[in-house]
């Protein structure tokens, strides 16, 4: 098969043939149809991420595809589904606490390094094998346009986050970097949950009017300034009246006074939900006073990624219109053209924008792969 190969960082990737996966016990093979390619896979190819890949490496994080081949302990899936493949991938060793790998793309701690050794390639390919337990049905009616149903993979992310802190309908959430991609997605997916209303922030005052033309009056952006007393301030009113939660999606380059002055507007008994990269490329650590979070009962909770149940959810949403995908902008590109594909995506990272590679070509010796076993 075709793939797109990281050989080290810094490098553009090389599309070229590698051997097609087979899959064993507790294993599928999928045809890989769509796959997004995320705004910042420029910053983890060049190694300024500093994600913990093993070059050569097959890229890419979870997609829409068909599956070839089942393991013998699959009882539902069949060769020919149209499904997804989630990238996160848990042990099967510990219930309590897994090892987790994002396959084809970072890992966390020594367990989830291992585990990532042997689900080493993502989705940047024409097959790639998955565990049984990430590989989720999809409605036929994704099987139309599923260059768009590969933006699942930017909406179950916030929509673990809004699950970890229980985000109730009609209550009112902020979100903390609400222009970016992810934190775009937070507003969508939290509307869909019957959020009352969403106050988004941001500097971005183009973004800023998106998100309000898209989602009129329930959506209350407010431009930030940089000053931590009138930026909280502002964010207090636009909410008229409690805040009950908020979900902070800050990237990397973000102060860890952003999600400070985002944090502290919430309600006595309220939730923060610390989901983005603030502080992982070095700067100050978050800072919260001890007396506001034990006076004010403040529950705060770190969510790396999501249950494998919001990979269910998230379609259900989608599946019923309840999360609208049909205004996204979607832009698509052939397995051959992945270097300009991870460039376009640099360049459009704003709110609804997808980039989606589409490795799948079909081949006349593509029952080739349907063989393995």
């Amino acid at each position: 098969m075709r793939a797109a190969v990281l050989t080290r960082f810094g490098a553009p990737l090389s599309v070229r043939e590698v051997p097609d996966p087979g899959a064993g016990g507790g294993e599928v093979v999928v045809e890989v149809i769509a796959a997004c390619v995320a705004p910042y896979a420029a910053e983890v190819f060049s190694g300024e991420r500093n994600y913990p890949l093993v070059p050569p490496v097959v890229p890419g994080i979870g997609g829409v595809g068909r599956v070839v081949h089942v393991g013998p302990d699959a009882t539902r899936l069949r060769p020919g589904d149209l499904v997804w493949c989630d990238s996160t991938v848990r042990s099967r060793d510990d219930a309590l606490t897994p090892d987790i790998t994002l396959q084809g793309w970072s890992s966390r701690g020594e367990g989830g390094a291992r585990l990532a050794r042997h689900l080493h390639d993502g989705s940047f390919a024409e097959f790639m094998r998955v565990p049984t337990e990430n590989v989720f049905p999809l409605p036929a009616a994704a099987g139309d346009d599923p260059a768009r149903w590969a933006a699942l993979g930017v909406h179950v992310i916030p929509y673990g986050g809004l699950l970890a802190g229980g985000l109730a309908a009609g209550e009112t959430l902020l979100v903390s970097g609400a222009t970016g991609n992810l934190g775009s997605s937070a507003v969508a997916v939290a509307l869909a949950m019957g959020a009352a209303r969403v106050i988004a922030p941001g500097r971005n005052r183009t973004a800023l009017g998106l998100l309000a033309d898209r989602f009129g009056p329930r959506v209350r952006p407010v431009p930030l300034t940089g000053d931590e007393t009138g930026d909280r301030a502002a964010m207090s009113a636009a909410a008229d009246g409690p805040i009950d939660m908020v979900i902070d999606l800050l990237p990397p380059s973000a102060p860890s006074s952003a999600s400070r002055t985002a944090a502290m507007t919430v309600r006595e008994s309220g939730r923060v939900v610390l989901m983005g990269g603030v502080g992982m490329l070095g700067g100050d650590d978050l800072a919260l006073p001890y007396p506001w979070i034990m006076r004010n009962s403040i529950t705060v909770r770190g969510q790396w990624m999501y249950p494998r149940t919001a990979n269910v959810g998230i379609v259900r949403l989608i599946a019923s219109g309840t999360l609208d995908l049909a205004p996204e902008r979607v832009r698509s590109f052939g397995l051959h053209a992945v270097n300009d594909a991870v460039a376009y995506a640099a360049a459009h990272g704003g709110p609804f924008d997808r980039t989606v590679l589409i490795p799948s070509a079909r081949r006349p010796d593509r029952g080739r792969a349907s063989a393995h076993g």
